[in-house]
């Protein structure tokens, strides 16, 4: 294990801190708004404008091009849209240069080829897989060395830069076939080339993507020599299926921008879901009971997690055709905003939505998202989460809020959200 992992590096704090990420991309911090979606979603199941503009918030510019937007609410709808993605589509993200500019990634692809290129790097992904190898080669010893690490300091600390910020980050990297010694110098480079560079000149842009070309393909030229097993072997090695029935290996320039994509998501959402689902065990202290006591309840604790407080609360696709939802005619070419925020509480789906509850009948929900594009690396995501909290329940079964550390905040509420910190007393 790198000492990377456990070391004092100060880019844990610049790179993990969810009120620099949400400056970083211009869009300014704001707490908990499920209160305000819950009230649009009451008020009509879809409305003309973007979940920005309808909660008269600023708006971002981060699109080339200008489209009307339409935002959809209830669980219904925006369940629809993540699964008709030829209908509500995902090429609208190359509206966006930055998203542009990561290259041929399955992000904003749709129909066959979406499914051709995902089934590249699917069985790295799937269960079997996250459980006889990503747990035991990375995970588990992660959150062991993470641990170890947080029993040298003092009784008091905190949870979301300890422990949250800094597994995923290593999972992924590793997981990749990256050297952990480099996962920090490249999510800051990935981040200042790509969506955390809008407040960065075009030069500071361009030297952050020549180091992250540099160090990704610095490794693929290792990997094509002698593979291993990671992921990045397996995009090389594994066989793109062609139309014709016909199969062909990904080019460089086709596993660059996979990595790029996976090195971007896996060392985010996590943290900032695994930070919301502490906060809110902690902050109902029978819950945190209940988990540690019944070990079965863990899971349920995660999945109601990312139904009440999704991490990414809204999603955006572009109409390739005119549709009409709920009595509204959305003509083609609009954008459709994707309010799960709104749509995981919907009180047509849901008992008392707006309640943490891990104990409730599960019911699918949208926190990983549905359909084509469900989330990837979902149960990698999980087992990191299930991990850290069964290890932080062995260790420390009192563990709880720390009464003297300022109230943990919620912040980033519109597109990325998450604890502003989760202070703890250990024992």
């Amino acid at each position: 294990m790198s000492d990377t992992l456990t070391s004092d590096d100060p880019r844990y704090r610049e790179l993990f801190d969810v009120q620099k990420e949400a400056s970083s991309t211009n869009a300014e911090i704001y707490g908990d708004l499920s209160p305000a979606m819950d009230r649009l979603r009451d008020t009509a199941p879809v409305m003309r404008g973007s979940l920005r503009e309808l909660l008269q918030l600023p708006t971002l510019d981060h699109y080339s091009v200008k489209r009307q937007s339409y935002t959809l609410f209830t669980f219904d709808l925006c369940n629809r849209a993540l699964r008709e993605n030829e209908l509500f589509s995902s090429e609208g993200y190359n509206d966006s240069p930055s998203v542009r500019a990561m290259g041929k990634v399955i992000l904003k692809m749709v129909g066959d080829e979406h499914r051709r290129y995902r089934s590249v790097v699917q069985p790295m992904f799937l269960r079997p897989k996250v459980e006889n190898w990503w747990k035991p080669t990375w995970i588990t010893g992660a959150v062991e060395a993470l641990l170890d690490r947080i029993d040298s300091k003092q009784d008091k600390v905190d949870l979301n830069m300890d422990l949250c910020a800094r597994l995923p980050v290593h999972i992924v990297t590793r997981g990749i076939g990256m050297d952990e010694a480099n996962g920090l110098e490249f999510r800051e480079h990935l981040l200042r080339s790509t969506v955390g560079g809008h407040n960065l000149s075009q030069e500071e842009r361009m030297a952050s993507a020549g180091e992250v070309s540099r160090m990704l393909r610095e490794l693929i030229t290792r990997r094509r020599a002698d593979p291993q097993e990671d992921v990045i072997s397996a995009l090389i090695t594994n066989d793109l299926p062609l139309p014709d029935g016909s199969a062909r290996k990904l080019d460089d320039e086709e596993v660059f921008s996979y990595c790029r994509l996976i090195m971007l998501a896996g060392g985010g959402t996590t943290w900032r879901q695994l930070g919301i689902t502490l906060h809110a065990l902690l902050s109902n202290y029978h819950l945190w009971e209940l988990c540690r006591d019944n070990r079965k309840l863990v899971a349920p604790a995660i999945e109601e997690s990312a139904r009440w407080m999704p991490t990414d609360p809204v999603f955006e696709r572009v109409l390739t055709a005119d549709v009409e939802l709920e009595g509204m005619h959305i003509p083609a070419q609009s954008r459709i905003c994707m309010c799960l925020g709104a749509a995981n509480r919907d009180p047509g789906r849901w008992d008392n939505p707006g309640q943490y509850d891990p104990l409730r009948p599960f019911q699918p929900h949208l926190g990983f998202g549905m359909g084509p594009h469900r989330c990837l690396g979902l149960d990698v995501a999980k087992q990191e989460m299930s991990s850290a909290l069964n290890a932080l329940m062995d260790r420390y079964p009192n563990l709880r809020l720390d009464p003297d550390a300022p109230a943990p905040e919620l912040l980033g509420g519109v597109e990325q959200r998450g604890m502003s910190a989760v202070p703890v007393v250990l024992r």
